[in-house]
């Protein structure tokens, strides 16, 4: 089992939660961005550098994980593509997608994307807060316990 990591555009928060959970249970997580993610030495964690460019970390993540794996994205795209090979994907705000949830969530994002690009401001997401990390570190915990049994 794997963590495969989207980190191009991952809080730190986020990163850092990651990291302690790969090192304390000791499963490989992958940090996958167009630039270097400085991590702490260990045979636990890597990060895979791909070409700068729209989707390239997806295209990497989607062809190297695995059913049993788990990814953390904010990109509902590529959420669905995961869920599609047994990929348990999490969200930086502690939402699983799972098969029931994520063609909901990309029917919603592409709607909103079809807004923006009409010329409808919609607004962002909230910022990021302290109950987004713990949601986060609870999902995260709870969906390797689930994976490593």
């Amino acid at each position: 089992m794997k963590i495969w990591v989207d980190a191009d555009a991952l809080p730190a928060a986020i990163r850092e939660i990651v990291i302690r959970a790969a090192l304390k249970r000791r499963i490989h997580a992958v940090f996958v961005a167009d630039t270097v993610t400085r991590l702490p030495a260990s045979e636990f964690l890597s990060c895979v550098p791909v070409e700068r460019g729209p989707d390239a970390a997806d295209r990497h993540i989607v062809a190297a994980a695995a059913s049993g794996d788990l990814a953390v994205t904010q990109d509902v795209p590529l959420a669905a593509e995961l869920v599609g090979k047994g990929v348990v994907a999490i969200d930086p705000r502690g939402a699983v997608h799972t098969a029931a949830s994520v063609g909901e969530r990309l029917s919603v994002r592409n709607f909103m994307d079809d807004l923006r690009g009409a010329g409808v401001v919609t607004g962002g997401p909230a910022p990021f807060g302290a109950r987004d990390r713990k949601r986060f570190a609870d999902s995260l915990d709870r969906e390797l316990t689930r994976l490593c049994r």
